[in-house]
């Protein structure tokens, strides 16, 4: 296995009822790493992200909690596994805060109650349906911000999240929204739809949620990572814990900028990027990034193990 690899933990999308229940057979630490996340907020996270219900799951601010216990379940299975840490991480807008614990600068028990409050300022700084989100298929990114730019008014939409070439996230008012579907459609994008969620994240009217998150973190310790991780909103690596706690606060009104992320992973030596969460949304999204990366998810025991002895 070769050394120069980086982690990726993935954000709100990745969350499945029964995830990681073979895993958790496999490397006892999965439960345990739940188990510490459930202390941390007085309930039982592995029953709901086994058992649900389903729309409890998708809550966002249970979301947030189970998906970060999630991906730290999957790296330190890794770890258990003899797996080894890597040059660099990055996690894709929740999933920064599953990288930061990974790499030792917050703590599970804090990161867990950090993106309980997360959840919670995010939903109460929109009502519900007063916001939406939309994927943009086939068009530059120049071509979505020029469409969101026209299709505001006096309403907000603008990129959300720059995943891949190609592949743009769109976030703000429900109606600018569907204004901006309707301008990407008539620039030629190939596929223009609206996403299933509650809150319009990584858009200016997280704006409410940002006292709530930074009084937070004020409270939390915070460590010198053990290894490098990049940030969403400016694909760095910040110099210190100010520099981590600004970056977590602006990364809610500031779009994830994942393309760039992925270029910095590449930049600190990656070759290789290893998914640690349910799912492979972050690893399918390598080949149109970077062909020369390669990467794989790790969210299950026989992609664990097929990772480890490649």
């Amino acid at each position: 296995m070769s050394s120069h690899f980086a982690m990726m933990f993935p954000g709100q999308g990745s969350q499945a009822l029964g995830m990681l229940a073979d895993l958790a057979e496999a490397h006892g630490v999965v439960g345990e790493t739940f188990a510490e996340a459930s202390d941390a907020l007085g309930e039982d996270l592995w029953a709901l992200a086994q058992e649900g219900p389903e729309d409890a799951l998708n809550r966002t601010e249970n979301t947030q909690p189970v998906l970060l216990a999630a991906s730290v379940a999957v790296y330190r299975a890794w770890i258990a596994a003899g797996g080894g840490a890597p040059v660099v991480a990055a996690g894709h807008s929740l999933g920064e805060y599953s990288a930061l614990v990974a790499a030792g600068a917050l703590g599970l028990a804090d990161a867990t109650r950090l993106v309980r409050l997360r959840g919670q300022a995010m939903q109460a700084a929109v009502p519900q349906g007063a916001g939406a989100m939309a994927a943009i298929l086939g068009l530059d990114d120049a071509d979505v911000e020029r469409c969101c730019a026209e299709a505001a008014g006096e309403g907000t939409v603008s990129a959300a999240n720059y995943n891949a070439p190609g592949q743009v996230v769109i976030a703000g008012d429900a109606a600018a929204v569907d204004r901006a579907i309707e301008a990407c459609k008539g620039a030629g994008a190939k596929r223009a739809m609206a996403l299933a969620v509650s809150v319009p994240s990584h858009c200016a009217l997280m704006q409410g949620a940002v006292e709530p998150l930074r009084d937070a973190l004020a409270g939390v310790d915070l460590a010198t990572p053990a290894f490098p991780v990049v940030h969403n909103v400016d694909a760095t690596v910040a110099a210190d814990a100010d520099g981590i706690r600004t970056r977590l606060v602006d990364q809610l009104h500031a779009p994830v900028r994942w393309t760039a992320c992925v270029a910095a992973m590449k930049d600190a030596g990656a070759t290789t990027l290893y998914e640690c969460g349910p799912g492979k949304v972050l690893s399918g999204m390598i080949k149109r990034i970077d062909r020369d990366l390669t990467a794989a998810a790790l969210g299950s025991a026989d992609a664990l193990g097929a990772a480890l002895s490649a």
